[in-house]
């Protein structure tokens, strides 16, 4: 009777215990390099080698690109593999001016609006997943100048450039669990060691040295925040425009959870 007894206060205790505990996500017990957060390549098993996209034009607040070998609106092949924030709307363009977080286009024609001035234009094709097709035809970068919501002068990006695309937003519940850190080079190789990445993640420093997508876990829920920044081979900062750039996004619970 005294063992039962026992056992049975033990197990209320337990249960009073998981259920009074702080629910909130926080940041994983350090790796075993004694890091918080653990990056790792994505390796999607879907590519696109043979994707292209070119610009037409922008004018009158409209911008139409040209995209073949790659249909946009569907879903990437291996999207449910992969355990990552995932668009429902599909293929899509990121747009990127500048620094500006970027905008997702599911068509080839859409409208946009644009201040005036001159400006460092990213576009490239993602999956529907977000992650970038880093392939040579699969992207348009170009200086341009905007006037009235049209493009009327653009010139070649000769300058190493960082676009930072990934984190971005707000991600809720098994969305948390895999966030993916995605940003396109141009001009600049990190497979010939002359430049790497470092990537700040709430303070703790990853040096990155391939051009792929990583998954990030271990992040807290609430506010996140990432820099990125673009270094020569020696560590210093390479002195080009948007570098570094930093960016905030937020980790939620499932509130259904």
């Amino acid at each position: 009777m005294r063992l039962l007894t026992s056992f049975l206060f033990f197990t209320a205790l337990l249960l009073s215990s998981c259920q009074s505990g702080d629910t909130s996500k926080t940041a994983s017990q350090p790796n075993a390099d004694g890091k918080k957060y653990r990056l790792t390549p994505v390796n999607s098993g879907v590519q696109y080698p043979d994707a292209k996209l070119e610009y037409q034009h922008f004018s009158n607040g409209k911008f139409v690109f040209n995209v073949s070998n790659y249909q946009l609106g569907t879903q990437t092949a291996d999207a449910g593999d992969l355990m990552c924030a995932n668009s429902i709307k599909g293929q899509h363009i990121h747009v990127i001016f500048d620094d500006a977080p970027y905008s997702a286009q599911y068509t080839n024609a859409f409208d946009f609006a644009k201040e005036d001035g001159r400006y460092y234009m990213m576009a490239f094709l993602g999956k529907s997943y977000h992650e970038s097709i880093k392939t040579p035809d699969a992207f348009v970068a170009q200086r341009v100048n905007v006037r009235d919501n049209s493009i009327y002068a653009r010139s070649t990006i000769k300058d190493p450039v960082l676009f930072y695309s990934r984190p971005k937003g707000t991600y809720v519940g098994k969305d948390t669990e895999k966030v993916m850190l995605d940003f396109y080079l141009l001009n600049c190789d990190l497979e010939n060691q002359a430049y790497k990445v470092y990537a700040d993640i709430n303070g703790e420093q990853h040096l990155i040295s391939k051009w792929e997508s990583y998954y990030i876990e271990g992040l807290p829920y609430g506010e996140n925040t990432i820099k990125l920044t673009l270094v020569f081979n020696s560590g210093e900062i390479v002195p080009t425009k948007l570098n570094p750039v930093t960016r905030t996004f937020t980790l939620k619970k499932d509130p259904a959870g």
